[in-house]
Order: C-alpha cells, then sequence, then structure tokens
C-alpha cells in the first residue's frame, strides 16, 4: 500500500472542535478535531455497524449504519437505565409533532408519558415501532457530547413477538439500535452541523474485510485524506419529491440519497434500458438510491433482466465459464476462469462522470471455486415503503470505496474502487 494513501483509521470522524477545545479555540491556527467511530463489516449479514456510548453511566452500544435512517436509535431493555436521560416534552420547542406517546410503566428510558415521539425504524423489521424522543449523553469514542437527541425502545416489551418480528430483526447479532445517516434533522450529522453553526458533509469508507473500515463524518470544510482528492468524482444528490419511508407524508420530500443514473454499462456497451426507469416519476418510483442496508445492488426486474443479459454475453466474450446459480445470485461461474478481468460495469451519472465498478465490487465468492455477480433481482413490489427504486446501490459495492456526503450543497463525491490506487478501507 502506498504510504502517502493509506488510509488506516477507517472511522467515523466528525471535524469540529470538541467540547474541552471550544473554551481554547481562540488560536488563530488551531484546527478541529475529529471525533472517531470505528466500523466494522458484519460476515453473517454483510451490514455494516459502528459503536457509540449512551447515557450515564456509559452503555457501549454497536448500532446498524443505515443511509436512510432518520435517527439513532438503540435498545434500552430491562436491563438498561440512565440517570441522565431527560424525554423531549410534547409541545416544546424540540418537539413540532403534534402527537404523543405515553408508557404505563415503571418509567425508565423507553417508558415516559407527554413524551415527543419518534420512530424506531428498522427497514428489515416486519413492523414499524413507535418510540420516544429524548435528550442525552453520546459518547463517540471518548468525546462526550452533550445536547444530542435519540430515541430507544425496549424490546423486552414485545415478549409475544418471535424473532423474526423484534425491532432488531435481520441486524448482526450485536447490534442493539441504528444510526441512521440520511438528511432528516435527528441524524447524528445534521444535528452537530446544527449545533456547531456549520455546513454538513459525512464520508463512508466501508471496509470490505471483516475488520475496522474508516469514515469521515466531515460537519464543515473537513479535508480529505492524504491523496484522496484526485480521484473523486462529483455528481448531484437529487431529491425525490415523494416520502420513500416505511411512512409517508403527503407533501414532504423522500430523506434518502438519490442520484442521476443516465446510462448503465458493460464493458463500454449500453444496457437498453427505459429511460423512464431510470428517472423518478410523479409517484416516487425509480430512480437510483444509494443503500447501505441492501446487502448488494438491486435491480427491479425490468431493469435486471436486460442488465444480466447483457453482463452474460459480455463474461462469455471473456471465456467466463458459466455455471449453476448460488441464491439469491443468478450469473455465477467457475472462479478459476474469471483470471483477473470480468467485465467492467460504468453508471453513467449527471455530467457525463462514471462510477466505475470493477471485480472486487461486482463479483462475490457464493462458495468455493463459484463466483457471482453481486447484483441481485429487486422483484417490482416495494418493501417497507410505498414506492420502490428502479436500481439500489447496496453495501457491496459501496466497499473500498471513498464516498463523500455533502448536504450543504446537495452533492455526492466518489472515488470509484480504491483497490486501482493501491489503497483499501480494511484496516487489519
Amino acid at each position: 500500500m502506498s504510504s502517502s494513501f493509506a488510509i488506516h483509521f477507517f472511522l467515523i470522524s466528525i471535524s469540529l472542535f470538541s467540547v474541552c477545545s471550544l473554551s481554547a479555540s481562540h488560536a488563530p491556527n488551531t484546527k478541529p478535531r475529529p471525533f472517531l467511530l470505528p466500523i466494522k463489516k458484519d460476515p453473517a449479514t454483510n451490514l455494516f455497524y459502528t459503536s457509540v456510548g449512551v447515557g450515564t453511566p456509559r452503555h457501549n452500544f454497536d448500532l446498524t449504519i443505515d443511509l436512510a435512517g432518520e435517527n439513532l436509535w438503540y435498545d434500552c431493555n430491562t436491563h438498561y437505565n440512565s440517570s441522565s436521560y431527560r424525554p423531549v416534552p410534547c409541545g416544546s420547542k424540540q418537539c413540532p409533532d403534534v402527537g404523543c406517546v405515553g408508557c404505563n410503566g415503571p418509567f425508565k428510558p423507553g417508558c415516559t408519558n407527554n413524551t415527543c415521539p419518534a420512530n424506531t425504524i428498522n427497514p428489515l423489521a416486519k413492523f414499524i415501532f413507535g418510540g420516544g424522543l429524548a435528550e442525552d449523553f453520546i459518547y463517540l469514542v471518548q468525546q462526550k457530547v452533550s445536547g444530542l437527541l435519540s430515541s430507544c425502545i425496549d424490546t423486552d416489551g414485545f415478549p409475544s413477538f418471535t424473532n423474526d418480528e423484534s425491532p432488531l430483526n435481520g441486524l448482526p447479532k450485536n447490534s442493539r439500535g441504528i444510526i441512521g445517516l440520511s438528511r432528516s434533522n435527528l441524524t447524528l450529522p445534521i444535528q452537530l452541523a446544527s449545533a456547531y453553526k456549520l455546513p454538513s458533509k459525512f464520508s463512508l469508507c466501508l471496509p470490505s474485510l471483516n475488520h475496522q473500515g474508516f469514515t469521515n463524518l466531515l460537519v464543515g470544510a473537513g479535508e480529505y485524506p492524504l491523496g484522496i482528492s484526485k480521484f473523486l468524482q462529483t455528481t448531484p444528490l437529487i431529491v425525490n419529491p415523494i416520502s420513500t419511508g416505511p411512512v409517508s407524508v403527503e407533501g414532504v420530500a423522500s430523506k434518502e440519497y438519490f442520484i442521476d443514473v443516465k446510462a448503465v454499462k458493460i464493458d463500454g456497451h449500453v444496457v437498453n434500458l427505459k429511460p423512464s426507469l431510470l428517472s423518478i416519476d410523479n409517484k416516487g418510483n425509480g430512480g437510483t438510491k444509494i443503500s447501505t442496508m441492501s446487502p448488494f445492488t438491486e435491480l427491479q426486474t425490468t431493469v435486471y433482466k436486460p442488465f444480466i443479459r447483457d453482463f452474460l454475453k459480455k463474461a462469455s466474450d471473456r471465456r467466463l465459464k458459466k455455471v449453476a446459480a448460488v441464491a439469491p445470485f443468478e450469473a455465477c461461474f467457475d472462479s478459476t476462469s474469471i483470471g483477473l478481468v470480468v467485465p467492467t460495469i460504468d453508471l453513467v451519472l449527471q455530467g457525463g462522470v462514471q462510477w466505475s465498478i470493477h471485480g472486487a465490487n461486482s463479483m462475490v465468492m457464493a462458495k468455493k471455486n463459484v463466483a457471482c455477480l453481486a447484483f441481485v433481482d429487486g422483484g417490482t413490489e416495494p418493501r417497507m415503503s410505498f414506492v420502490k427504486a428502479s436500481i439500489v446501490i447496496g453495501g457491496y459495492q459501496l466497499q473500498d470505496n471513498y464516498v463523500v456526503f455533502d448536504l450543504a450543497s446537495s452533492k455526492l463525491s466518489f472515488s470509484s474502487s480504491l483497490l486501482l490506487h493501491n489503497a483499501t478501507c480494511s484496516h487489519s
């Protein structure tokens, strides 16, 4: 690995002054000190998680990273309590919602009356769960931050639910909640940006190995890791005007991250797709979004069929030996026949820039000597939503890619695979 471009921290870092350094921030050359949160990949689910501390005494939680998540929520089960937990009252300045939530007791975090509502949403769960909004200390590694809002739910409060009905269903085994990174005002990046009067920007570099990963939650200008800026391309983040989450509110736009994919190419060949599928229609369907809760890129069936057909044709041209499918993948090959190069997939974006997906992000080892195209048929029906995107770029395709979400200017910057530049997001 190039010593000038080794990315060794693989963490969420928030580029702003810490509380203790604010009082000493008058020095003219003082630079913001980042918060660091390690990211790891769960091999069983192919999802990504980080760890935060909450409350008094401090309780550490592994939280799954959800780019569509609207808040930070955690499991305040019967073993959890916090003396610094402060529910947000209904009708307060922090609570614009009309409704209220209550509880029959015993009263504790997650069970309070006259409390501002906050959904605890897991897109992999069967149900939507309600919770209360509260303020408590949040620890980003060793940095103690006050004034942040979060939600929690007592998972022990559903004794009749089976495992697949749990609020934690589908998450990594040790994960006890979700840290949301969407455009919602309750997400960690936006709360910090608001508190410190800085524009919001965060970046992800998800690990391909089951070790720590690197991510910057850069609030304000921030700086890229040494040498990385020259590999970045930029495209607009577009807004789906229709709510795409499990809870749809008329007139409220989606808080998820969409990009404008104009075409899909395989080895330079443009896949024959209806242009209407790549754009967002007046009901909010279609378009391309980015998700860390989809392990692999999902293509709506009418996009998937011509895509898989063209990929198989280009793979045949390269003399890749096709073998039996391994669910959920369809296009599988004898890995001993692949060699060094598989067909390159390019997402052609607004402005003509291309997000290139090479073998490390397009092929997955499904079993011994069998490598499969890591794109799946997403079907035609929405899941935990009233609308369906045509393309959902999944976590596997984000691995070892440095991706910057600039919320202030509504732009996405991306590197494509760092492996091409002798770098990686995995830190052993």
